[in-house]
C-alpha cells in the first residue's frame, strides 16, 4: 500500500483557497485540479492540473476515472452543485477503484437539491424553515386566507447560486414570474439574522465534528462576500441533531435563518461553501479531517473550538501567467 495519498479536486473554478488548504495539510501525496476551462485561476494552484469536457459531456466521467488510474487519486471531490449528483450516480466506478468519493449519498444530494422536497422534509421531521409552495393557486389562498404576506422569494426549485432569485413585493409581479418561468420555489420572507454554517461529519465516525457559524453581512453572486464569526449553543445543538438525523457526510454548508429566538433551517449545500474560507482561517481545518479520514483515522469533535467577532472580507486578486 502506498504511503502518500492524492486528492483530486473536480471544478475548482476561482476556489483558490480550497486547493491552498489541502496543499497545506497534505504531508505526503498531491492535490490535483481539474476544470473545463483552462482560465479558471484555481487550476494552478494545484500541484497538477487536467482541462476537462463540460460535465454534461457523456464522456467526462470517462475522464475522471482515467485521471484518478493516472495521478492514483486515493479521494475525489467536487466544488459545484450539478456535478455532485452526476458523481453519485456513478459511485461504483469510484468505487470499483478503491477511490472515495467525499460527499453525502446520493438521496441526499438530490434532496437538497430539490426545495421544495427539502422543505416538506424538513416539517416532517418538525423542524423550522419558511414557508415555501410551488402551486401559485395555492399561495394565492394562502395570501387571501391565511395571512401570508409580501414580500416573497421566488426563485428556481432546483436552482444553485442564488440564480434567479426575486423579491416580490405584489400579486401583479409574483403572477408574471409564474407565468414566465416553470418549476419555480415561492417562499416567505424571514425578516432576520441570515447565517452560514460549515459542518463536518467524519466519514468514519459518522460523528459531527466541526460546526462553524458565521453571521452573513454582504452576499455576492450566492456566496458569502463579508461575514463575522459567532457562538451559539443553541444553535450547535440543532445543527448536530439536524445533520445527524438526515445523516450527511464529510464537509456541508447551511443556510439558517434566526427570527427572535427561533432558527429556521433554509437549505443544505452538500459541498464546501462558498464562505468556508472563514471557518478555516478561524481554526476548523476541514482538509485536516479528511485527510484523517482518507488514512482510515476518524477525528476527535471540536465543535465550537474557534474565536466569535472574527470577520471575513474578500477582494479581488488576481492570476498572472503567460500563456503557452
Amino acid at each position: 500500500m502506498k504511503s502518500n495519498k492524492n486528492i483530486l479536486i473536480l471544478s475548482v473554478g476561482t476556489r483558490n483557497k480550497i486547493v491552498e488548504y489541502f496543499k497545506d495539510n497534505i504531508s505526503e501525496g498531491k492535490v490535483i485540479a481539474t476544470d473545463m476551462s483552462e482560465y479558471a485561476p484555481g487550476l494552478y494552484e494545484a500541484d497538477k492540473y487536467y482541462i476537462t469536457s463540460s460535465i454534461s459531456d457523456p464522456k467526462y466521467i470517462h475522464e475522471v476515472i482515467k485521471i484518478c488510474e493516472i495521478e492514483e487519486i486515493d479521494a475525489v471531490f467536487s466544488l459545484i452543485d450539478p456535478e455532485l449528483s452526476l458523481l453519485a450516480e456513478n459511485k461504483e466506478k469510484f468505487d470499483e477503484k478503491n477511490i472515495i468519493l467525499l460527499q453525502s449519498n446520493k438521496e441526499l444530494i438530490d434532496l437538497s437539491f430539490n426545495k421544495f422536497k427539502f422543505f416538506n422534509k424538513l416539517n416532517s421531521l418538525n423542524y423550522n424553515t419558511q414557508k415555501s409552495f410551488i402551486d401559485y393557486t395555492c399561495i394565492v389562498n394562502e395570501l387571501e386566507k391565511n395571512g401570508l404576506e409580501f414580500p416573497l422569494f421566488v426563485k428556481p426549485n432546483a436552482g444553485s447560486a442564488s440564480i434567479n432569485i426575486n423579491r416580490v413585493n405584489d400579486i401583479e409581479t409574483l403572477n408574471n414570474l409564474c407565468k414566465k418561468h416553470e418549476d419555480l420555489i415561492i417562499q416567505e420572507y424571514v425578516e432576520g439574522i441570515e447565517y452560514g454554517v460549515d459542518v463536518y461529519v467524519d466519514i468514519i465516525s459518522k460523528k459531527v465534528i466541526s460546526i462553524f457559524i458565521k453571521e452573513k453581512i454582504k452576499m455576492r453572486a450566492g456566496e458569502t462576500d463579508k461575514s463575522i464569526s459567532v457562538k451559539d449553543n443553541k444553535l450547535f445543538e440543532l445543527i448536530e441533531k439536524f445533520v445527524v438525523e438526515m445523516g450527511y457526510s464529510g464537509h456541508i454548508d447551511i443556510d439558517i435563518f434566526r427570527k427572535n429566538d427561533t432558527f429556521y433551517i433554509s437549505e443544505v449545500n452538500p459541498r464546501f461553501g462558498g464562505g468556508y474560507p472563514h471557518a478555516y482561517e478561524s481554526g476548523c481545518n476541514f482538509p485536516k479531517y479528511i485527510i484523517n479520514n482518507i488514512n482510515g483515522l476518524s477525528n476527535e469533535p471540536e465543535i465550537g473550538k474557534y474565536k466569535d467577532g472574527t470577520v471575513m472580507m474578500k477582494y479581488n486578486e488576481i492570476k498572472y501567467l503567460e500563456k503557452k
